[in-house]
Formats: C-alpha cells, structure tokens, sequence
C-alpha cells in the first residue's frame, strides 16, 4: 500500500478567490435570472433598476476577485500560477494524452495541482468568467450609467436640456431618442454575448463539479476539502511534485 503525504497546494489568496468567485456567480445567477424574467414577474421599472444595481455591484466584486486572481497567477506559489492552472506550454499535450490513457486504463496519474485536463477546464472556466467581466462592465454603463463607462454613456445620450450626471434608468423623458436608440443597438451585442457566455458558464460549472466529484473518487487526494484546506493527502508519487511540497 502506498504512503499517504500530505502537499500544501492552494495558498489562501487561490482559496478565497474560488469561493468569492463561486458565491459572485450564484448571486449574479439569482438576480439576472430575475431580472431577465421581470416582465413576467411583473417587476416594475424602479424594482428593475433596484435589480440592476444589485446585480452591478455583485459584478464589481466578481471583477475585483479576477483581477486580484491575475495578479496572484504572478505572485502566488507554483501550483497558482499561469503555467500551472492553464492548458498549454511545453509537454503539455503529451502529459494531457498520458493522462487520459491512464485514466481511461484505471490507474490514473494523480496531480498536486491542476491534472492537465483540469487545466483544459480552468481555462475554459477563465476565458468565460473574463467575457462575463468586460460585457457586464459595458452592460453596467449603458443600463445604470455606471463606471466605468457610464460616464461617457451618459454624455451620450443625455438629452440637450439634461446633465448628463442626472440621467437615471427607465427616465426616457431625460434622453436624447436618437441617440438612446444608437446606443442600445451598440448594447445588444454585448448584452447577447453576456447572456449567452452565462449559459455556456452554466453548464462548464455542472461539468467542471462532476469532473472533480469523479476524479477524487478516482484518484483520491481530497481534491474539495484541499479548497478548504489547502492541502492535498496523496498516495504514492505525483506526476508534478516539486521541491515546493511539504510532507
């Protein structure tokens, strides 16, 4: 039987950032999934800007936590960093057929960090928590006049009798129509790719618990409470182990 050696693997800032992250996303779920049905709900326009803000300064944490999560990918320990969480970079398409083979095989090749197809679905996960970011910053400038773009949103629109630091949500009467129908067909194609990179989200998270709840019970090493912990329990010898670890 092998030994069993415990790693530290995910350092405090990696662990804060996926349960911020994961909280961000079901909050911004939850509101936007009121909001999209508001009409059938029979929310009224000041319960639908009330809704947008909600959902606006979730989406700044949700941003705020990414940024710093970048940051981190520089700083933080090697099990955080970009060669260690995203596909790609050298041998990695032999490490990711070596470890489907062996997995598929039953015997699968256990990780401290990321396994390389966990990397294929970190940087899935982080390509679509990147679009949600830049469109939802637009969406909140052109729905709430909100930073970062509200400003110039709102010189935009305003009509020429209007401040344009005045302009509130659904005040149709404080907007240029013009201009306000230009804007919003400069807004669907965001508001489309948030929506529809939302979805995709969706089912890349179902997908991405499934793979981990499958690989822990394959492969061991108490992959969730590791979020918690920090801290991998492995038996035998990890296809990454370093001179990093500490048993």
């Amino acid at each position: 039987m092998s030994e069993l050696k415990s790693y530290v693997v995910w350092d405090a800032s990696t662990r804060w950032f996926h349960w911020i992250n994961a909280l961000c996303v079901i909050g911004l779920a939850f509101v936007g999934f009121v909001i999209l049905h508001a009409s059938d709900l029979d929310v009224s326009n000041a319960g639908k800007a009330t809704l947008k803000t909600i959902h606006v300064w979730i989406g700044y944490l949700f941003v705020l936590n990414l940024l710093w999560r970048i940051v981190w990918a520089f700083l933080g320990n090697r099990y955080a960093k970009w060669r260690s969480i995203l596909p790609g970079g050298k041998g990695y398409f032999q490490a990711l057929r070596s470890y489907a083979a062996a997995f598929i095989a039953g015997h699968p090749e256990q990780y401290v960090g990321h396994n390389p197809a966990g990397r294929l679905g970190i940087g899935v996960l982080f390509l679509l928590i990147t679009i949600l970011a830049i469109t939802g910053l637009v969406l909140a400038g052109t729905d709430l006049f909100y930073p970062p773009l509200g400003h110039w949103i709102a010189q935009w629109v305003a009509a020429p009798d209007v401040a344009p630091g005045s302009l509130r949500p659904y005040a149709p009467e404080m907007y240029d129509v013009a201009a306000y129908e230009s804007m919003r067909a400069y807004r669907n194609p965001f508001a489309m790719v948030h929506l529809y990179s939302f979805y995709v989200l969706v089912v890349v998270v179902v997908l991405h618990v499934v793979s981990v709840v499958i690989t822990e019970l394959r492969e061991g090493g108490n992959i969730i409470s590791a979020m918690f912990t920090g801290r991998k329990t492995i038996s035998g010898r990890p296809v990454d182990e370093g001179r990093s670890n500490d048993g």
